[in-house]
C-alpha cells in the first residue's frame, strides 16, 4: 500500500500547483543524471513519477482517493466511476515540467532540466552599505575548475537584499540553462549608528552649557563629515534633532533617508573649588525661585 500524498510530502487537500511544486523538486532531486549509480535513488525516483502520474490527473486522482491505490483494480472489475482515460505519457509530463523532451521509454533519464538557483550569503559593514561595494566569489564548474565572479552591491541594500545575477546558479542537464545566483546581504550592525530603513540614528553629548545656553555640537554623519548643530538654550536632555538627507541613500530612489540626532549633557567629572562655588550659587538662587 503506497500512500502517493506522503511519497510527494503534500496533504491530501494538497492543490495542483502544490503537488507539481513538490513534484518538481523531488525529480530535480533523485534524478537518476544527478544520483549516476545510486540504485535507491532511481527507484525513489520511479516512485515519485508514479505518485504524480496518479494525483497530476483530476479523474486518476478522485479514484485514488475513492479506493486508494488498489484504485487501477477497481477500474479493471468495472466499479461504478471507474472508468477513465488512459495512455498519460510521462514524455508529455515531463516536457510540460521542464521545457524539455525525455527520451521514450526512458521515464524522463535524458530530460533537459534548467539548473536551480543559488542563494549565496554575504556580509556588508554598514559604511559599505552606505557607499556601494563589490565581492568577488569563487565557484568550481563540475569539471573542477574554479569560476571568479565580481558582483556589484548598489548603495543602500539592507539586511535581507537579494541581488540577482543571471546564469550564475547551479548547471543545467541536457542542455538545460544554468540558473540564477542571488546574493543575500546581511549588513551588519554598526558601533555608533542605528538603521531603521533609510533613516539612521545616532547620539552624541555635549556639554551642560550648551544645553542650558545654546551652543553648537559637532555631529559625524557615516559619509565621514561632521555637521555642526546649532543648540537652542534651555535644550532638554535625550533631545532629538531630524537631519534631512543625512541618512542613508535608496536604492531605487534619487533621495535619502534622515539622521536622527539625539543629544545628552556630558557632565563634569570634577569641579574646581570656584565652579563649586558658582554651582552652589546657582542651586540656592534656583532653590530661593521655587520658594
Amino acid at each position: 500500500m503506497k500512500d502517493y500524498y506522503q511519497v510527494l510530502g503534500v496533504n491530501r487537500g494538497a492543490s495542483d500547483q502544490e503537488i507539481k511544486q513538490a513534484y518538481r523538486q523531488l525529480a530535480r532531486k533523485y534524478h537518476p543524471d544527478i544520483n549516476p549509480g545510486d540504485k535507491q535513488a532511481e527507484a525513489r525516483f520511479k516512485e515519485i513519477n508514479e505518485a504524480y502520474e496518479t494525483l497530476s490527473d483530476p479523474e486518476k486522482r478522485e479514484k485514488y482517493d475513492r479506493f486508494g491505490s488498489d484504485w487501477k483494480r477497481y477500474e479493471q472489475a468495472g466499479a461504478p466511476g471507474a472508468e477513465y482515460a488512459s495512455g498519460t505519457d510521462f514524455a508529455d509530463i515531463f516536457e510540460t515540467l521542464f521545457g524539455g523532451r525525455s527520451g521514450r521509454g526512458g521515464a524522463g533519464l535524458n530530460m533537459r532540466m534548467d539548473g536551480q538557483d543559488v542563494d549565496q550569503p554575504v556580509e556588508i559593514p554598514l559604511e559599505e552599505a552606505f557607499t556601494g561595494t563589490q565581492r568577488t566569489l569563487q565557484f568550481a564548474n563540475p569539471n573542477g575548475v574554479p569560476r571568479t565572479i565580481t558582483v556589484k552591491i548598489p548603495a543602500g541594500v539592507d539586511v535581507g537584499t537579494r541581488i540577482r545575477v543571471p546564469g550564475e546558479g547551479a548547471p543545467g542537464l541536457n542542455g538545460g540553462t544554468r540558473g540564477d545566483l542571488y546574493l543575500v546581504v546581511k549588513v551588519l550592525p554598526h558601533g555608533r549608528f542605528e538603521r531603521k530603513g533609510d533613516d539612521l540614528t545616532v547620539k552624541i553629548e555635549t556639554s551642560l552649557y550648551n544645553l542650558l545656553l545654546g551652543g553648537q555640537a559637532a555631529v559625524p554623519t557615516l559619509a565621514g563629515k561632521t555637521i555642526s548643530l546649532n543648540i537652542p538654550e534651555l535644550t532638554q536632555n535625550g533631545r532629538t534633532f531630524r537631519l534631512s538627507g543625512q541618512g542613508m541613500p535608496a536604492m531605487r530612489a534619487d533621495r535619502r533617508g534622515d539622521l536622527y540626532v539625539v543629544i545628552s549633557a556630558q557632565l563634569p567629572t570634577k569641579l574646581t573649588p570656584r565652579e563649586r562655588e558658582l554651582f552652589n550659587e546657582l542651586r540656592q538662587l534656583r532653590d530661593g525661585q521655587a520658594v
